[in-house]
């Protein structure tokens, strides 16, 4: 049987590991490249406050403009990849991807802030369009009880993305702007990296036109299928939802503040380049713990994994808010390796049970990564009243929902209703 022809129904063990393995190993360069961009808007944010002369509320509208392209552009790549199918789907996403990171070029040429918004609007459209794709697929992509071990395993290569971006980007963009801050030409300093990033997007949409990938039937079905009801009645997928929603703001929000709190003259006074490779450790933790949550998870339930996790972060951000100098740094830098197992594990908290209504239950979690767009323009409100220190008790916050959710809020009710 050749590879385009295998479905979910009729796999066997062999074909699992000729067909669905090559294709995992093949999808993990997506969820690299995608968390490599994503990482580079938190040397963005400082890059073009200095650039710009922005105050905080205004230089989150970088992460306000990436991720409320999840919130537009979901549900139309939904309907995208109904009509055209998983790997289609992806191309598209690499192309749109490469157009908005093309857009850099004549951004920082012209100098424009409107104009670096919105290319990092259409570069997080492409990218929202690869991760309706890529999530589910490999979800679907091997035998259901397996499902949030790959997932996992495809976000830890997702944090590798973001654990090279923060130095690569130090080294490339803010090195270079610092002798071209003083004659306003900083914005230029973008302008190689992300035509590099152009030239492998493109590299990628040709790999992915060209290879086959295994032909997965129930996914098909699932989004074509009529449903019954919704997925909304869920009470355990609309509270994942906040938990995504909550998540991802919080950890786009202090990856954002990070080169901005260690540069304070009362916790490192680092500038800007040297501070920006301390966010691989941020990152970096993050990828090593989603290594150890999929072993540890094979023998503990990802509930109790999530809220031990989110109470240590919790502890952490206290101790950033209270304290000072290496202490607070280092705190903070540790919520990465507390954020590790978050995303993967909500997730499949989120849509377990749910049987026919599981696409419907995705998109909406995919929706939720808005909260990468809004948490981190509320801190920057925040930061610009009380300061960046105090203000992180906003992802403080965050992370005791996902406590309470990993808890209590995941508990599958068999007939839903919000008064149990």
């Amino acid at each position: 049987m050749s590879s385009s022809s295998i479905t979910t129904n009729t796999f066997t063990k062999n074909q699992l590991q000729d067909g669905y393995s090559f294709s995992l190993s093949v999808l993990t360069s997506l969820f690299f490249m995608w968390g490599f961009i994503t990482c580079l808007n938190d040397i963005l944010i400082p890059h073009l406050k200095a650039a710009f002369s922005l105050n905080y509320t205004q230089a989150m509208l970088i992460q306000f403009c990436f991720f409320g392209a999840y919130f537009f552009v979901s549900l139309p790549a939904g309907k995208l990849l109904k009509a055209i199918g998983y790997q289609k789907g992806i191309v598209v996403g690499l192309v749109i991807a490469a157009f908005g990171c093309l857009l850099f070029y004549p951004a920082a040429a012209s100098h424009s802030y409107p104009l670096f918004l919105t290319a990092l609007f259409v570069l997080a459209s492409g990218i929202t369009v690869l991760q309706v794709s890529a999530n589910p697929y490999v979800s679907l992509l091997g035998p259901p009880e397996t499902a949030s071990s790959r997932l996992t395993l495809t976000q830890a290569f997702n944090s590798l993305g973001t654990t090279i971006a923060p130095y690569l980007g130090g080294l490339l963009i803010l090195n270079e702007a610092v002798d071209s801050l003083a004659n306003n030409s900083s914005a230029e300093s973008v302008q190689m990296p992300y035509l590099v990033l152009v030239a492998l997007l493109l590299l990628l949409a040709a790999i992915f036109a060209w290879i086959k990938l295994p032909h997965i039937a129930s996914a098909e079905v699932s989004q074509q299928e009529k449903l019954e009801g919704s997925a909304w009645q869920q009470r355990h997928l609309v509270l994942g939802a906040m938990g995504i929603f909550v998540y991802v703001g919080a950890e786009v929000a202090i990856g954002s503040f990070l080169v901005n709190f260690l540069g304070e003259s009362n916790i490192a006074a680092l500038e800007e380049a040297e501070a920006a490779k301390y966010l691989s450790y941020y990152w970096g933790g993050a990828m090593l713990g989603r290594f150890i949550g999929a072993a540890a998870m094979q023998k503990v339930s990802g509930g109790k994994v999530l809220a031990f996790n989110a109470a240590v972060a919790c502890l952490l951000l206290a101790i950033t808010i209270t304290f000072s100098g290496s202490l607070a740094m280092w705190a903070l830098l540790l919520v990465g390796l507390c954020n590790s197992v978050m995303f993967p594990t909500i997730f499949c908290l989120a849509v377990n049970n749910l049987g026919k209504h599981t696409a419907q239950g995705s998109s909406i979690l995919c929706l939720a990564i808005v909260g990468g767009a809004i948490i981190p323009l509320f801190q920057g409100i925040l930061a610009d009243s009380v300061g960046v220190q105090l203000a992180f008790i906003l992802p403080l916050f965050c992370y005791l929902y996902i406590a309470y959710y990993g808890l209590f809020g995941s508990r599958v009710i068999t007939k839903p209703s919000w008064d149990q």
